[in-house]
């Protein structure tokens, strides 16, 4: 986040792009994602800082942007270091739903903050936890598919984990999937594994026609 003078850098997210376990088959959306990835510590964070963060705030110095809000840097770590591949004036879909979470600090009021010019004077606090986001897609997605299925077990699912409505609508009072990422099921804990335990378990609850989800969100292999 930023209002053009200070940047508050939110921790390191990994998705998971690809459809298929193991990181097969067409890209997506995003399949899932877990935060912080731990692998890209504190020396990797300041690499991104110094070669891609800060030269991109610059930029939007030198052209006078006067940019306030959210810019997403997806980055991939490569053997000579670390490459931007886009940028979003947005958050990230999975990201968001596993980096909000993890956040203890008010977000509106460092969006009043941003706004207003004073982001330097917001102190933004994270909590301990990990994050793990498990996506619930509609099969054959990202390719052709079928909607309109009911969603079953949502409730059951919400008390142990975040359930974040993405392809969905509701008609007398059920919910049915209406697209192809239809719902991010997010668990937490006090270790990476803790919270795949917690996101796979709550999504292990839910269940509508043709329900498609990797089962290696958060343990893919780092591979650079």
């Amino acid at each position: 986040m930023t209002d053009s003078k200070t940047i508050k850098i939110f921790p390191p997210v990994q998705d998971h792009k690809q459809a298929f376990d193991r990181d097969r088959g067409p890209n997506t959306g995003g399949m899932g994602a877990f935060c912080p990835a731990d692998f890209c510590g504190e020396s990797m964070l300041a690499r991104i800082k110094k070669n891609i963060i800060d030269p991109t705030m610059r930029g939007i110095a030198s052209e006078k942007m006067n940019y306030r809000g959210f810019i997403y840097f997806g980055v991939m770590l490569t053997k000579k270091g670390p490459m931007l591949l886009e940028y979003n004036v947005r958050l990230g879909d999975p990201e968001a739903e596993v980096v909000l979470p993890a956040l203890k600090s008010n977000l509106n009021e460092m969006i009043a903050a941003c706004h207003r010019g004073t982001l330097e004077e917001y102190e933004m606090k994270f909590n301990e936890d990990y994050f793990v986001d498990v996506v619930l897609a509609s099969g054959g997605y990202p390719g052709s598919y079928e909607k309109g299925f009911e969603i079953s077990g949502l409730e059951n699912a919400g008390r142990a984990a975040l359930v974040f409505h993405s392809a969905t609508k509701k008609a007398g009072g059920r919910f049915y999937t209406s697209g192809g990422r239809v719902l991010n099921v997010v668990g937490s804990g006090t270790t990476l594994e803790k919270a795949i335990g917690a996101a796979y378990e709550a999504s292990g609850k839910i269940k509508f026609e043709n329900m498609r989800l990797r089962k290696d969100i958060g343990r893919r292999e780092n591979r650079i």
